[in-house]
């Protein structure tokens, strides 16, 4: 059995993450339903068929590296949020998650910490913040309609309260909190997980949805 020190955990950590890449939740179905590992065209070529990712830039090499930056941005925003108990591999020809952690945690996480920084950072997407606030929120919107979620709750007081129910959180809760819970909840009821709960996990994007705006 390893045993993971935080301060383990915590080298994984970079600047703060500014936004939520909805695109972590299919690439953890894809992930969790296959054995084999994946290269990241591959993935992209599963996500392109499930109307997840469009094309982002009228040049295609434009296009190409912004999609293979959100895909690298969220696998490693979900490489944070599998450990301590699982290990997710992020090389370009060979992703997979491991229910073990490497014998060598903190090399495995040094060896990659370069491309961590790099795709973590959304700075180095070389597009305006506005545009990837709403690049990712029809992303949203599109993931929500893949789930079968509704995207139809208008934002007030009253919606923002009862999403703050639904996080199990105080109505004074500060933004880092609620982002907090809401990686919490979305990975302990996604549906791929061990007790998971589909239908939990809808309800768990809905709140989302609402309190991210």
């Amino acid at each position: 059995m390893h045993l993971v020190q935080q301060s383990q955990v915590k080298t994984l950590n970079t600047s703060e993450i500014e936004q939520d890449n909805p695109l972590i939740w299919p690439l953890l179905s894809l992930l969790k339903n296959t054995e084999h590992s994946w290269k990241i065209h591959y993935l992209a070529t599963q996500l392109k068929a499930q109307g997840l990712l469009v094309a982002l830039d009228q040049d295609p090499e434009q296009d190409l590296f912004k999609r293979n930056f959100l895909l690298m941005n969220a696998l490693f925003q979900l490489q944070q949020m599998l450990l301590p108990k699982q290990w997710l591999q992020v090389h370009a020809m060979e992703i997979k998650i491991f229910s073990h952690l490497p014998n060598d945690l903190p090399l495995a996480i040094q060896i990659d910490q370069g491309l961590r920084d790099y795709y973590l950072n959304w700075e180095n997407y070389q597009v305006s913040g506005d545009y990837i606030r709403e690049m990712l929120e029809q992303f949203w919107n599109r993931y929500q309609q893949h789930i079968g979620a509704s995207t139809a709750m208008p934002l007030d007081n009253n919606n923002r309260l009862t999403a703050l129910t639904v996080f199990e959180l105080a109505p004074d809760s500060c933004k880092v909190d609620i982002r907090k819970q809401w990686r919490l909840l979305a990975l302990r009821w996604h549906p791929d997980r061990p007790n998971g709960d589909a239908a939990k996990f809808r309800t768990v994007c809905e709140a989302w949805h609402v309190l991210r705006c």
